[in-house]
Protein backbone atom coordinates (compact mmCIF):
# COMPACT_ATOMS: atom_id res chain seq x y z
CA UNK A 1 0.00 0.00 0.00
CA UNK A 2 1.05 3.73 -0.69
CA UNK A 3 0.53 4.88 2.74
CA UNK A 4 2.46 7.18 4.82
CA UNK A 5 2.72 6.70 8.42
CA UNK A 6 2.42 10.61 9.52
CA UNK A 7 1.97 13.83 8.23
CA UNK A 8 5.54 15.03 8.56
CA UNK A 9 6.51 11.97 6.39
CA UNK A 10 5.23 13.92 3.42
CA UNK A 11 6.98 16.92 3.79
CA UNK A 12 9.88 17.71 0.72
CA UNK A 13 9.89 15.55 -2.22
CA UNK A 14 8.07 18.86 -4.45
CA UNK A 15 8.09 18.73 -7.84
CA UNK A 16 10.42 20.63 -10.16
CA UNK A 17 8.28 22.13 -13.31
CA UNK A 18 9.24 24.26 -15.99
CA UNK A 19 8.13 27.75 -16.62
CA UNK A 20 6.67 28.05 -20.53
CA UNK A 21 5.08 31.44 -21.16
CA UNK A 22 6.61 34.08 -18.43
CA UNK A 23 10.31 33.13 -20.11
CA UNK A 24 9.06 34.69 -23.16
CA UNK A 25 12.16 34.89 -25.39
CA UNK A 26 14.86 34.13 -22.67
CA UNK A 27 17.60 31.30 -23.92
CA UNK A 28 17.82 29.10 -21.10
CA UNK A 29 15.20 27.12 -19.47
CA UNK A 30 13.87 27.75 -16.08
CA UNK A 31 12.74 25.29 -13.56
CA UNK A 32 10.44 26.35 -10.72
CA UNK A 33 10.74 24.15 -7.70
CA UNK A 34 6.69 24.12 -5.53
CA UNK A 35 7.66 24.44 -2.46
CA UNK A 36 3.73 25.03 -1.70
CA UNK A 37 2.93 21.83 -2.40
CA UNK A 38 3.99 21.01 1.21
CA UNK A 39 1.62 20.33 3.55
CA UNK A 40 2.05 23.08 5.53
CA UNK A 41 1.93 25.08 2.27
CA UNK A 42 5.54 26.23 2.33
CA UNK A 43 9.19 25.28 1.82
CA UNK A 44 9.75 26.18 6.09
CA UNK A 45 8.05 22.91 6.49
CA UNK A 46 11.41 21.27 5.83
CA UNK A 47 13.39 23.62 8.45
CA UNK A 48 10.07 23.52 11.07
CA UNK A 49 10.71 19.09 11.04
CA UNK A 50 14.05 19.62 10.95
CA UNK A 51 14.36 21.82 13.91
CA UNK A 52 12.12 19.92 15.97
CA UNK A 53 13.58 16.80 16.02
CA UNK A 54 16.78 18.25 16.38
CA UNK A 55 15.36 19.75 19.56
CA UNK A 56 13.48 16.45 20.61
CA UNK A 57 16.75 14.32 20.48
CA UNK A 58 18.94 16.82 22.42
CA UNK A 59 15.97 16.69 25.22
CA UNK A 60 15.45 20.55 24.61
CA UNK A 61 11.99 20.00 23.68
CA UNK A 62 10.06 17.49 25.75
CA UNK A 63 6.41 15.65 25.65
CA UNK A 64 3.95 18.61 27.06
CA UNK A 65 6.42 21.08 25.88
CA UNK A 66 5.99 24.25 23.85
CA UNK A 67 6.88 25.91 20.82
CA UNK A 68 7.63 29.27 20.37
CA UNK A 69 8.73 31.18 17.65
CA UNK A 70 9.03 35.29 16.19
CA UNK A 71 8.06 34.29 12.31
CA UNK A 72 6.28 36.57 9.60
CA UNK A 73 4.43 33.19 9.22
CA UNK A 74 4.86 30.09 7.08
CA UNK A 75 7.73 28.71 9.86
CA UNK A 76 4.82 29.34 12.35
CA UNK A 77 2.81 27.56 9.99
CA UNK A 78 5.52 24.79 9.74
CA UNK A 79 5.77 24.85 13.48
CA UNK A 80 2.35 24.85 14.05
CA UNK A 81 1.27 21.56 11.75
CA UNK A 82 4.39 19.50 13.09
CA UNK A 83 3.44 20.79 16.78
CA UNK A 84 0.00 19.45 16.61
CA UNK A 85 0.44 16.20 15.10
CA UNK A 86 2.96 15.57 18.00
CA UNK A 87 0.54 17.09 20.50
CA UNK A 88 3.10 20.52 21.95
CA UNK A 89 1.41 23.81 22.45
CA UNK A 90 2.94 26.46 20.50
CA UNK A 91 2.98 30.29 20.71
CA UNK A 92 3.89 32.50 18.18
CA UNK A 93 4.48 36.42 17.52
CA UNK A 94 3.95 37.67 14.13
CA UNK A 95 4.69 41.19 12.87
CA UNK A 96 1.85 43.06 12.32
CA UNK A 97 2.49 43.68 8.43
CA UNK A 98 1.89 40.15 7.87
CA UNK A 99 -1.28 38.59 6.04
CA UNK A 100 -4.44 38.41 7.64
CA UNK A 101 -4.50 34.52 5.97
CA UNK A 102 -0.85 33.54 7.78
CA UNK A 103 -2.43 34.91 11.56
CA UNK A 104 -5.85 33.19 10.31
CA UNK A 105 -3.95 29.74 9.58
CA UNK A 106 -1.97 29.98 12.69
CA UNK A 107 -4.81 30.33 14.88
CA UNK A 108 -6.77 27.22 12.84
CA UNK A 109 -3.44 25.04 13.88
CA UNK A 110 -4.19 25.99 17.59
CA UNK A 111 -1.60 28.37 17.59
CA UNK A 112 -1.61 31.27 20.13
CA UNK A 113 -0.76 34.51 18.19
CA UNK A 114 1.04 37.39 19.65
CA UNK A 115 0.71 40.33 16.84
CA UNK A 116 3.66 42.59 17.22
CA UNK A 117 4.21 45.84 16.12
CA UNK A 118 6.52 45.74 12.85
CA UNK A 119 7.51 49.62 13.39
CA UNK A 120 10.04 49.46 16.70
CA UNK A 121 14.21 48.15 16.84
CA UNK A 122 15.26 45.60 17.49
CA UNK A 123 16.18 45.79 21.33
CA UNK A 124 12.40 47.00 21.95
CA UNK A 125 10.58 44.59 24.07
CA UNK A 126 7.45 44.75 21.38
CA UNK A 127 9.13 43.27 18.77
CA UNK A 128 8.83 40.19 17.19
CA UNK A 129 12.05 38.34 18.54
CA UNK A 130 12.25 40.17 21.80
CA UNK A 131 8.61 38.64 22.43
CA UNK A 132 9.38 34.93 21.61
CA UNK A 133 12.71 34.95 23.40
CA UNK A 134 10.69 36.25 26.69
CA UNK A 135 7.60 33.81 25.96
CA UNK A 136 9.57 30.65 25.47
CA UNK A 137 12.30 31.84 28.59
CA UNK A 138 8.93 32.59 30.83
CA UNK A 139 6.96 29.48 29.56
CA UNK A 140 7.34 25.84 31.87
CA UNK A 141 8.75 23.66 29.57
CA UNK A 142 9.07 26.45 26.53
CA UNK A 143 11.81 26.20 23.51
CA UNK A 144 12.74 28.78 21.03
CA UNK A 145 12.86 27.66 17.71
CA UNK A 146 14.99 30.55 16.81
CA UNK A 147 15.04 29.82 13.07
CA UNK A 148 17.48 32.55 12.45
CA UNK A 149 20.46 31.08 14.04
CA UNK A 150 19.30 27.38 14.33
CA UNK A 151 22.06 24.70 12.43
CA UNK A 152 18.94 22.96 11.87
CA UNK A 153 17.58 25.03 9.48
CA UNK A 154 20.37 25.53 6.49
CA UNK A 155 20.77 21.33 7.48
CA UNK A 156 17.73 20.75 6.32
CA UNK A 157 17.86 22.09 2.80
CA UNK A 158 21.78 20.47 2.68
CA UNK A 159 20.16 17.13 3.51
CA UNK A 160 16.57 17.35 1.36
CA UNK A 161 16.28 20.12 -1.03
CA UNK A 162 19.81 20.59 -2.27
CA UNK A 163 19.84 16.64 -3.17
CA UNK A 164 15.91 16.78 -4.44
CA UNK A 165 17.69 19.44 -6.97
CA UNK A 166 20.47 17.56 -8.02
CA UNK A 167 18.55 14.04 -8.21
CA UNK A 168 15.34 15.50 -10.44
CA UNK A 169 18.22 17.34 -13.24
CA UNK A 170 20.31 14.88 -13.27
CA UNK A 171 22.94 17.11 -12.64
CA UNK A 172 22.34 19.28 -14.92
CA UNK A 173 21.50 22.22 -12.60
CA UNK A 174 23.41 25.42 -13.45
CA UNK A 175 22.38 28.25 -11.80
CA UNK A 176 20.52 27.78 -8.31
CA UNK A 177 17.87 31.52 -7.73
CA UNK A 178 16.51 31.57 -4.08
CA UNK A 179 15.23 34.27 -1.94
CA UNK A 180 17.12 35.20 1.50
CA UNK A 181 15.07 35.18 4.33
CA UNK A 182 16.58 33.76 7.26
CA UNK A 183 19.40 32.66 4.82
CA UNK A 184 18.59 28.93 5.50
CA UNK A 185 17.28 28.23 2.11
CA UNK A 186 20.16 29.25 0.06
CA UNK A 187 22.90 28.61 2.51
CA UNK A 188 21.94 24.74 2.82
CA UNK A 189 21.01 24.29 -0.95
CA UNK A 190 23.36 26.36 -2.20
CA UNK A 191 26.32 24.49 -0.10
CA UNK A 192 25.14 21.18 -1.18
CA UNK A 193 24.54 21.80 -5.21
CA UNK A 194 28.24 23.68 -5.18
CA UNK A 195 29.49 20.39 -3.18
CA UNK A 196 28.32 17.98 -5.43
CA UNK A 197 28.81 20.20 -8.52
CA UNK A 198 32.41 20.44 -7.87
CA UNK A 199 31.73 24.52 -7.46
CA UNK A 200 30.04 24.34 -11.12
CA UNK A 201 27.02 25.98 -9.75
CA UNK A 202 25.80 29.28 -9.86
CA UNK A 203 24.02 30.28 -6.55
CA UNK A 204 22.10 33.76 -7.13
CA UNK A 205 20.28 35.67 -4.26
CA UNK A 206 17.08 37.18 -5.08
CA UNK A 207 16.34 40.36 -2.88
CA UNK A 208 13.99 43.54 -2.58
CA UNK A 209 16.53 46.71 -3.66
CA UNK A 210 16.20 47.58 0.26
CA UNK A 211 17.72 45.13 1.80
CA UNK A 212 20.72 44.82 3.35
CA UNK A 213 21.57 41.56 2.19
CA UNK A 214 22.55 43.08 -1.57
CA UNK A 215 23.99 45.99 0.12
CA UNK A 216 20.52 48.20 0.34
CA UNK A 217 19.78 50.55 3.17
CA UNK A 218 17.34 48.40 4.86
CA UNK A 219 14.39 50.62 4.52
CA UNK A 220 10.86 49.22 4.81
CA UNK A 221 9.84 47.05 1.80
CA UNK A 222 6.67 45.57 0.46
CA UNK A 223 7.42 41.99 0.11
CA UNK A 224 7.48 39.56 3.42
CA UNK A 225 9.42 37.09 4.25
CA UNK A 226 12.14 38.01 2.70
CA UNK A 227 15.35 40.48 2.56
CA UNK A 228 16.68 42.16 5.55
CA UNK A 229 15.30 45.30 7.29
CA UNK A 230 16.83 47.42 9.65
CA UNK A 231 14.55 50.20 11.80
CA UNK A 232 16.62 53.21 12.07
CA UNK A 233 16.88 52.74 15.74
CA UNK A 234 18.46 49.08 16.21
CA UNK A 235 21.95 49.40 17.33
CA UNK A 236 23.05 45.40 17.30
CA UNK A 237 22.23 44.46 13.82
CA UNK A 238 23.47 40.97 13.97
CA UNK A 239 23.11 38.87 10.80
CA UNK A 240 21.54 35.38 11.16
CA UNK A 241 23.68 32.59 11.59
CA UNK A 242 21.37 30.65 9.03
CA UNK A 243 22.70 32.33 6.51
CA UNK A 244 26.37 32.17 4.78
CA UNK A 245 27.02 34.79 2.46
CA UNK A 246 29.88 33.09 0.97
CA UNK A 247 28.14 30.98 -0.54
CA UNK A 248 26.14 33.86 -2.87
CA UNK A 249 27.94 34.11 -5.69
CA UNK A 250 25.71 37.14 -6.83
CA UNK A 251 22.81 38.67 -6.57
CA UNK A 252 19.69 40.41 -7.95
CA UNK A 253 18.04 43.17 -6.67
CA UNK A 254 14.29 43.26 -7.40
CA UNK A 255 11.85 46.05 -6.71
CA UNK A 256 9.07 45.53 -4.88
CA UNK A 257 6.83 46.58 -8.88
CA UNK A 258 8.50 43.64 -10.31
CA UNK A 259 8.06 41.25 -7.95
CA UNK A 260 4.66 42.00 -6.85
CA UNK A 261 3.74 41.99 -10.62
CA UNK A 262 5.74 38.61 -11.67
CA UNK A 263 3.72 36.84 -8.77
CA UNK A 264 0.80 37.46 -10.62
CA UNK A 265 1.92 37.09 -14.01
CA UNK A 266 2.86 33.27 -12.36
CA UNK A 267 -0.94 33.10 -11.61
CA UNK A 268 -2.39 34.01 -14.42
CA UNK A 269 0.16 32.94 -17.07
CA UNK A 270 1.60 29.54 -15.73
CA UNK A 271 -1.03 29.05 -13.32
CA UNK A 272 0.90 28.66 -10.17
CA UNK A 273 -0.05 30.78 -7.32
CA UNK A 274 2.62 31.55 -5.01
CA UNK A 275 3.60 34.72 -3.17
CA UNK A 276 5.69 37.74 -3.76
CA UNK A 277 8.53 36.28 -2.63
CA UNK A 278 8.54 33.55 -5.48
CA UNK A 279 7.89 36.61 -7.40
CA UNK A 280 10.93 38.38 -6.75
CA UNK A 281 12.78 34.52 -7.30
CA UNK A 282 11.03 33.97 -10.57
CA UNK A 283 12.64 37.63 -11.95
CA UNK A 284 15.38 37.72 -10.56
CA UNK A 285 15.68 34.51 -12.74
CA UNK A 286 14.68 35.47 -15.68
CA UNK A 287 17.28 38.51 -15.88
CA UNK A 288 19.94 35.53 -15.08
CA UNK A 289 18.45 33.39 -18.10
CA UNK A 290 18.53 35.97 -20.06
CA UNK A 291 22.39 36.13 -20.00
CA UNK A 292 22.27 32.11 -20.68
CA UNK A 293 22.25 29.67 -23.24
CA UNK A 294 20.13 27.00 -24.04
CA UNK A 295 22.76 24.50 -22.75
CA UNK A 296 21.93 26.19 -19.04
CA UNK A 297 19.95 24.57 -16.36
CA UNK A 298 18.50 27.80 -13.96
CA UNK A 299 16.17 26.41 -11.27
CA UNK A 300 14.50 28.83 -8.83
CA UNK A 301 13.08 28.21 -5.66
CA UNK A 302 9.50 29.08 -4.77
CA UNK A 303 9.47 29.34 -1.10
CA UNK A 304 5.20 29.64 -0.42
CA UNK A 305 1.36 30.02 -1.63
CA UNK A 306 -0.57 32.71 -2.75
CA UNK A 307 -3.26 31.65 -0.76
CA UNK A 308 -1.68 33.46 2.07
CA UNK A 309 -1.68 36.25 0.14
CA UNK A 310 -5.15 36.89 -1.20
CA UNK A 311 -5.51 40.03 0.65
CA UNK A 312 -2.66 41.34 -0.72
CA UNK A 313 -0.71 40.51 -3.33
CA UNK A 314 -4.31 39.42 -5.32
CA UNK A 315 -6.11 42.32 -3.82
CA UNK A 316 -6.56 45.27 -6.41
CA UNK A 317 -7.38 47.59 -3.62
CA UNK A 318 -4.53 46.72 -1.42
CA UNK A 319 -2.03 47.24 -5.00
CA UNK A 320 -3.44 50.63 -5.88
CA UNK A 321 -2.95 51.82 -2.18
CA UNK A 322 1.04 51.38 -3.29
CA UNK A 323 0.80 53.36 -5.57
CA UNK A 324 2.70 51.50 -7.66
CA UNK A 325 1.30 51.65 -10.75
CA UNK A 326 1.28 48.15 -10.79
CA UNK A 327 -2.41 47.01 -12.28
CA UNK A 328 -1.14 49.33 -15.53
CA UNK A 329 0.80 46.36 -16.70
CA UNK A 330 -1.05 43.70 -16.59
CA UNK A 331 -3.03 42.67 -19.58
CA UNK A 332 -6.33 42.64 -18.82
CA UNK A 333 -8.14 39.05 -19.32
CA UNK A 334 -11.54 39.33 -21.56
CA UNK A 335 -14.34 40.53 -19.83
CA UNK A 336 -16.74 37.68 -19.69
CA UNK A 337 -20.48 38.32 -20.12
CA UNK A 338 -22.21 38.61 -16.43
CA UNK A 339 -24.38 35.73 -15.29
CA UNK A 340 -27.20 37.98 -15.72
CA UNK A 341 -26.95 39.12 -19.50
CA UNK A 342 -26.10 34.70 -19.93
CA UNK A 343 -29.34 34.26 -18.75
CA UNK A 344 -31.05 37.00 -20.53
CA UNK A 345 -29.20 35.22 -23.78
CA UNK A 346 -30.66 32.34 -22.78
CA UNK A 347 -27.52 31.06 -22.35
CA UNK A 348 -28.74 29.84 -18.73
Amino acid sequence: MDVHASLTDVVGNTPLVRLNRVTGTVPAPVHVKLEYVNPGGSVKDRIALAMVEAAEEAGELRPGGTVVEGTSGNTGVGLAMVAAQRGYRCVFAIPEKSSAEKIAVLRAYGAEVIVCPSDVPREHPAHVHSVAERVAAETPGGWLANQYDNPANPGAHYRTTGPEIWRQTDGRVTHLVSGIGTGGTITGTGEYLKEVSGGRVTVVGADPEASLYSGGDGSPYHVESIGRFRHPETVDDTWPRSYHPAVVDRFERVSDRDSLLTARRLAREEGLLVGGSAGTAVAAALRVAAELGPEDFVVVLLPGSGRNYLSKVFDDDWLRGLGLGLLDDEVPSEPSPTAEARIAGGAL
